[in-house]
Formats: structure tokens, C-alpha cells, sequence
């Protein structure tokens, strides 16, 4: 996934976030700490000495102080960097070094913001940057030229050039899908708020709508939504498409669904396993464990319906996962109960669409076979 929360060392806060009564640390994005370092390097190269820690007036309005780990100086330039912490959010960036390179402009004036090493460059629309450009999101631009502008003060006779770098970021985005959506080199500055909310619910929505947005730029009308990387490989077998056609949803199936609707898509494909495809036909469009559990009931009137006998009724009605009702399904011969299930979830994905897109959906075992195939017009 792209890199969307993060904080820095020497900075991270804690709050009760209210994922099962556990107090989780919050931190700081990408940008907030690339606005800090930046920062830090000019007050360091005003002052022509190091300095070992920085505040920032983050978007909301309240003030955040980082730890400068390293820093330079010469006589044109300064260098300084910070730690990324990225608290108890799972970020690839965690522990990475993001760092700032301020040079004055003799011949300018303003503030000009540069890609360095390990931040990404821009090679496809729907991103909304400028293609061949860094990928240094609007908010962090904000955040940096505000906290460069501070530090600068009243000496703004000459301009600085900044050059945000991430030395390992090269590395860091072979774990995200930045190459997808056309990041290429390097990850990506990110954040609207300055704070990253770990576990955050919108920061997963926002990755999953601006992989609809670049899907879209590219071309594609026919979009394959799938609930993660493994049945995502399987679906990339079974339909040739581009592969920013390809979009990993997780739980928020019904959100996606909605986007794809608003945005014009023409058609999607839904992939997944007995589980959640049971999930999404029994009703719930937001399909994690802790929405709800099916209603056995609603798998076994399946089961009578195929005709099963009431022994395996009795067997799925007692069971404790989906994934034993479709053992069960298999070691009866009703395999065609999974292509109703099928047909059930495209019907009530697209209601959700509003019957605006053609909806069709396939579902997969664990080793990627097809078990079953539906579409919002019934089983085919």
C-alpha cells in the first residue's frame, strides 16, 4: 500500500483510539516530518550551527516538536533529518531517516520544493501532481514552505531551494503499491493533517479512492476490486486487464463500490473467497469481523435449497467459520451453491451502485481455483 501515516521520533503522542479498549500512540505523516526537517535545516543554516530539535505548526493548528538526528551545515547549504516513528500504526516508513537539504537561491526569490533520493516521481495522471514531478503531496508542500517561511523570518532577500530526501525510500516503496499507481523511485510525501492515526480507517479509504483516480486517468472502465494481496494474484490470472485496474479494497467493499459508482466506472469485478463473498451476500457491505458475523441461518436455507441433506444442514448450522461451510459444500457435491452465493453478493453490490455499474463477481479457494461465478443480473 502507499506510505499514509507516520510519526517521528521524539514526537508521538498517545490516545485511546478505541480498537478493543487499548491506548494506541498517535504520530506524525511523512510530511509533518519532512516539513521539520526542512525546517530545521534553515533555522541551522540562518544561525550557521546545528541544531538538535525543531517545532512545526501543524494543518489543525497545534504545535509539534521533532528531534534532529543529524545535521550539517556549510555556508550555502544545511542538512538536517528526523526519525519517522510511526507509533503503533503498521507503516512501512517506520523508523525511516527523512531529511531536508536548504540551499539559498542568489538569483531568486521564493521557496522551491525538489525531490531528492528515495522520494518518488510522478509518471501517471490521477494523482493529481504534476507527471515528472516529485511525489510530495499538496498539504506537506503547504507544510514545509509555512515552516521554511517561519524559520526564514523577515530574511527573505535571497530564496532557498529544499530538497526533501528519504535515503532508504528507494527500498521502502517495493513494499507499497506506489509503482501502480505510477510513484516510481521512491515513496511518497503524504498527509492532510499532519497526525496519523494508527489503524486509520480513513487513511485506508483515501489509498483505495486514489487508486479508482488513477485507474480511471489510465483508461480503464472495467475495475477489479479484491479484498487483498492473495486473491488480488488470483484475479490477475483470470482477467487480462492493466494492473491499475486491479484495486485491494480490504473490508471497505461497499465504500469502494460507492466511488467506483460516483467516479463513472463502468463495470467491476469483485474476487474473493467464501468468506467474505458469504459475508457481502448476507448483507454487509463493510465485511470485517468486528461488523457482525452471518446469520447461519442464511447459509443453510442455501444449503436446503441445493438440496443438501439434513445431517450437512445440521453440520454448516453448528459450524464456527465460512470456510468450513464450503468444506462442507464440496464434500457433498453442491459446489453450485458457491455461484448463487456469487450471484447474491453482485446483486446487492449493485444496489449499492444504485444499478449504475455492472457488477459481477468471482469467487476463489485458497489456492485460486474458481468455485464459483455471479453477475447483478444472476449466475452465469
Amino acid at each position: 500500500m502507499v506510505d499514509n501515516t507516520a510519526n517521528c521520533s521524539g514526537a508521538s503522542i498517545e490516545v485511546n483510539v478505541g480498537i478493543k479498549g487499548v491506548k494506541l500512540r498517535e504520530g506524525y505523516t511523512t510530511g509533518a516530518c519532512a516539513a521539520a526537517a526542512a525546517k530545521a535545516a534553515t533555522v541551522a543554516l540562518r544561525a550557521q550551527s546545528p541544531t538538535s530539535s525543531v517545532s512545526i505548526l501543524l494543518p489543525q493548528g497545534q504545535s509539534a516538536t521533532f528531534d534532529v538526528v543529524k545535521c550539517s551545515v556549510q555556508v550555502e547549504s544545511a542538512s538536517c533529518a528526523v526519525i519517522k516513528d510511526a507509533g503503533d500504526d503498521p507503516d512501512v516508513t517506520h523508523g525511516a531517516e527523512i531529511g531536508a537539504i536548504v540551499r539559498w537561491v542568489e538569483d531568486g526569490k521564493g521557496i522551491a520544493i525538489l525531490g531528492g533520493e528515495g522520494v518518488g516521481t510522478v509518471t501517471k495522471p490521477g494523482l493529481g501532481l504534476e507527471i515528472g514531478g516529485p511525489a510530495i503531496n499538496p498539504v506537506p508542500r503547504e507544510m514545509i514552505t509555512y515552516s521554511v517561511r517561519e524559520a526564514l523570518g523577515d530574511d527573505e532577500r535571497r530564496g532557498v531551494e529544499i530538497v526533501i530526501y528519504v535515503p532508504a525510500g528507494a527500498q521502502l516503496a517495493k513494499r507499497t503499491l506506489n509503482a501502480r499507481l505510477g510513484i516510481i523511485g521512491g515513496i511518497s510525501i503524504l498527509g492532510t493533517t499532519g497526525i496519523v492515526k494508527p489503524y486509520s480507517t480513513a487513511a485506508y479509504i483515501a489509498c483505495i479512492v486514489q487508486g479508482i483516480n488513477v485507474a480511471l486517468a489510465n483508461g480503464c472502465e472495467h475495475l477489479v476490486l479484491t479484498t487483498g494481496r492473495r486473491s488480488e494474484k488470483f484475479a490477475q490470472r483470470l482477467l487480462d486487464l492493466p494492473e491499475e485496474a486491479f484495486i485491494q479494497v480490504g473490508d471497505f467493499v461497499g465504500t469502494a463500490i460507492e466511488e467506483c459508482a460516483t467516479k463513472g466506472v463502468r463495470r467491476i469485478t469483485m474476487c474473493g473467497m467464501v468468506g467474505k463473498l458469504s459475508k457481502i451476500a448476507s448483507g454487509f457491505a463493510q465485511t470485517h469481523a468486528d461488523n457482525g458475523s452471518i446469520d447461519p441461518d442464511f447459509l443453510v436455507q442455501l444449503a436446503a435449497d441445493a438440496g443438501m441433506p439434513s445431517d450437512a444442514l445440521e453440520s454448516i448450522r453448528g459450524g464456527n467459520t465460512v470456510r468450513g461451510f464450503g468444506d462442507i459444500v464440496l464434500a457433498h457435491g453442491a459446489e453450485r451453491i458457491f455461484s448463487v452465493i456469487c450471484a447474491v453478493a453482485a446483486g446487492r453490490l449493485g444496489r449499492i451502485a444504485d444499478e449504475a455499474v455492472e457488477v459481477d463477481v468471482i469467487m476463489t479457494d485458497f489456492d485460486g481455483k474458481v468455485l464459483g461465478k455471479g453477475c447483478s443480473g444472476g449466475s452465469r
